[in-house]
Order: structure tokens, then C-alpha cells, then sequence
């Protein structure tokens, strides 16, 4: 899986030097190419009405899309020097309220612009959102058929994936359900755009702060893509304002406003293992460029919190044989989703009335028979006191020591114990 950082409000993008420099110190390897960046679709609302102002010393791209590569080509050096990679583009898109359907000439042109760019930034995939300003939704398909089928011709020869995201449309300043946010509508588009090149040219990218806004069900939507689903961008909001925040930053009364759960168990069960592009450009912007540093740092930490859950049968399979530390309510739920499949040798903890006892059928040992296991051996860690037992551990000079954590397990179990 591959972790990527959207740049918007981290990165300058005609000075992006210390932006890019705060994303690859926080330990991100990979950015994402938003062209967007160089042309805003406050940008496009104004050139669409206005057209080109001879006066403006600024060359603006959307006044002349050609120049499009030119306007990336501070960063991309930037990301050069630095061993950053972008892997995955985005092209420039409308506003949501946009009704205007001269503009869909324009996003034609710079869509076909921001192909070509790939090339040279080495992007494998790009994200182009569908038409639909001034486009009834009864045509909705046709438009966007024709758009994208133009599109792969260009895509197959600069070897790019196109993407389709799924969308929220504007009514009367509401946000609700656009083109694609039916999870299997989207499925359904992407294998008709498939057949219709005779390859797979085409996959989607989930867009959860979207599904948020449109209060949809992320595990169903997860579920209907499948292997269609290559890219997922991570960003939090109160589910009516569209803001991009850091995940689990959006809380009321100490609950998350984003249904990670069902997003997580979602990705799992599919076995996810395209890009995860972490957007918290709102929360990036709110902070100072003193403290920017700290809070990238906090961003890589979540992204690799979110690859950590998703992957964690991977991280199961990874050791010949696995210990549990810890007798409690993590250890059950376990042996209750996993423990059939990825069955423990035992289990020990730091209580001593409870050694040689059974536990969800394992034998609960004390922590010096951990001492004893073989190199190929996991030890997980199954308590919420991550940290004091990892030293524990660590002073005992175990290796193999990985966490275990069942907020975001397949299923609930309520019998939970001591309540009874």
C-alpha cells in the first residue's frame, strides 16, 4: 500500500521548496501531483467569464492550458532533488455550484494537458472527476462517456490509469449525492469504460469525505468497487462543510463525524492495497509555518496508523508463529475474529493469579516464557498499555514486537468482561 500527501496548503506552489521539504521530513515518500494547484477552480469560474486579460503580466493556465507543465515544473524539480515521488496526479476541477457548461471545453483541454504531464513527473494514475456543469443528469452518462473515451486515447499513450472519483453536486448551497456516488453506478461505469477501450485503462478513487457529506454507507461502497478501487483519499469534515481535516480531528461529544469503522472494515475485507493520499488541507493552512513540521509528522503517523489497521491480516502472515500478551477483552475479540485462522501458541500477562490458567483457550504463561520462543516468532501485544508493555518487552530483549488493536475489528463482541 502506498502512502501519499496532498500538497494543497503545505506546498507553495511557485515557492514550494519548504513545503516539500516538511512533507519528506515527516517520512512521506510520496506526493501527490495537484494540478489544481496551478490552475483553481476559483481560477476557471473567473477565466470562463471573463476570458483572457491582456493586462495580467501572470500567464494564467487556464487562459492557455499549454502552459500547464511549465507551472509545474518548480515543483516537480523540487520533488526531484529531494527523492520525492509522485506517483499519482490530480487535474484541475470546477467548483461544485459550477453550472456552466463552457467550461467543460476548457477542463477538456487542460484534463488532456494534465495527461501528458505524467509523463514527465512519472505519475502511473491520474484523477479526473466527471462532467457535469450545465449537463442534464439524464445525459450524464453519454457526456462523460464520450469525455473519458477521448481521454484514454491519450492515457494509453503516455501509459497513465484514469481515475473516476465520486461526487457531491450542489443544490441551492446543499450538498448531496452526485455522478458516481453510487458505489455500484461507479463499479457499472468503470467496467462499460473497460469494455469499451478492451483494457483496463480505468479505476476509481474513493473520495470519503464525499460519502461523509452524502451520509453513505463506506463499508457497502468499499464493497461494491473491489478491485476497481485504486486510489481512497483520507479527509475528515462534519459531514455538511466541505473541509479536508486531519482524520479523527472532526469529533463531537468525543465521537468521530467520519465513519472510519466502516471505511476500515471496508478496505480490509477487499484487501485494499492501492494509494491512500492523505488530504487535510484546511488543518494545514489553520496552522502556523512554525508548527506545520509537528503537525506533518502527526499526519505520517496516521496515515501509517490507517495502512497498519487495513493491512493487519498481512501483518499476521508475516511471522511463522505469534504470541498474545495480554488475558482481557483485546485477547478474546482476537481469538474471536482471527484466532481460527492465525491461532496463537498462548497468551501471558503481567497478572500472576492468572498463570496456568485458560484463556479463550489458550494457556495464559508468565512474560519469561516469551524468553523461550523462536526468532521467526511474533509477540502482539493485546492491552491498551501499548507503550509500558513495549518497554517491558524491550528491557527483556524480545524482538518481533508488533500491537494489536481491536477498534476496528470485522465485528463487535458486547460481552465484554467484568460487566457482568
Amino acid at each position: 500500500m502506498n502512502i501519499i500527501c496532498a500538497p494543497s496548503g503545505i506546498v507553495d506552489i511557485e515557492r514550494p521548496g519548504q513545503g516539500i521539504m516538511d512533507i519528506v521530513k515527516s517520512g512521506f515518500h510520496d506526493v501527490m501531483l495537484d494540478v489544481s494547484m496551478v490552475c483553481s477552480p476559483n481560477e476557471l469560474k473567473v477565466s470562463v467569464k471573463t476570458g483572457i486579460n491582456k493586462n495580467n503580466r501572470k500567464v494564467r493556465v487556464s487562459n492557455n492550458p499549454l502552459e500547464l507543465h511549465t507551472s509545474l515544473i518548480p515543483m516537480l524539480d523540487r520533488c526531484s532533488q529531494l527523492k520525492l515521488n509522485t506517483t499519482i496526479a490530480y487535474a484541475p476541477y470546477l467548483e461544485r455550484s459550477s453550472k456552466d457548461e463552457y467550461c467543460n471545453q476548457l477542463l477538456i483541454r487542460l484534463a488532456e494537458e494534465s495527461i501528458k504531464a505524467c509523463k514527465s513527473s512519472g505519475s502511473q494514475s491520474i484523477i479526473i472527476r466527471p462532467l457535469f456543469s450545465g449537463v442534464k443528469q439524464e445525459d450524464e452518462w453519454l457526456e462523460n462517456k464520450n469525455y473519458y473515451l477521448h481521454l484514454a486515447k491519450i492515457a494509453r499513450e503516455h501509459n497513465v490509469m484514469i481515475l473516476l472519483e465520486n461526487q457531491c453536486r450542489d443544490l441551492n448551497g446543499h450538498l448531496i449525492r452526485g455522478i458516481c456516488s453510487d458505489g455500484k453506478t461507479a463499479a457499472q461505469w468503470i467496467d462499460r469504460l473497460n469494455e469499451e477501450v478492451g483494457e483496463k485503462r480505468f479505476g476509481f478513487c474513493m473520495d470519503v469525505g464525499v460519502c461523509n457529506l452524502c451520509g453513505q454507507n463506506m463499508y457497502d461502497f468499499v464493497l461494491s468497487l473491489g478491485n476497481r478501487l485504486k486510489a481512497v483519499i483520507l479527509r475528515d469534515c462534519d459531514g455538511h462543510s466541505e473541509n479536508a481535516l486531519l482524520p479523527f480531528t472532526c469529533v463531537n461529544k468525543a465521537q468521530p463525524m467520519t465513519d472510519w469503522l466502516s471505511l476500515i472494515r471496508g478496505l480490509r475485507e477487499t484487501g485494499f492495497d492501492g494509494n491512500l493520499i492523505l488530504n487535510f488541507s484546511d488543518t494545514a493552512s489553520s496552522f502556523s509555518p512554525i508548527l506545520r513540521p509537528e503537525l506533518m509528522k502527526l499526519a505520517m503517523s496516521v496515515a501509517n496508523y490507517f495502512k497498519w489497521q487495513i493491512e493487519i491480516e498481512n501483518l499476521l502472515k508475516k511471522y511463522q508463529s505469534i504470541v498474545l500478551f495480554g488475558a482481557g477483552n483485546m485477547c478474546r475479540n482476537f481469538m474471536k475474529c482471527y484466532g481460527e485462522e492465525y491461532p496463537p501458541l498462548f497468551t501471558c500477562d503481567n497478572n500472576n493469579s492468572i498463570w496456568g490458567t485458560e484463556f479463550c483457550g489458550l494457556e495464559v504463561k508468565s512474560p519469561d516464557n516469551l524468553l523461550e520462543l523462536p526468532d521467526d516468532c511474533g509477540v502482539f501485544i493485546c492491552n491498551i498499555y501499548y507503550r509500558e508493555i513495549e518497554k517491558q518487552l524491550l528491557d527483556m530483549g524480545i524482538q518481533n514486537i508488533e500491537f494489536f488493536n481491536d477498534e476496528y475489528m470485522p465485528s463487535y463482541f458486547f460481552d465484554r468482561l467484568g460487566d457482568k
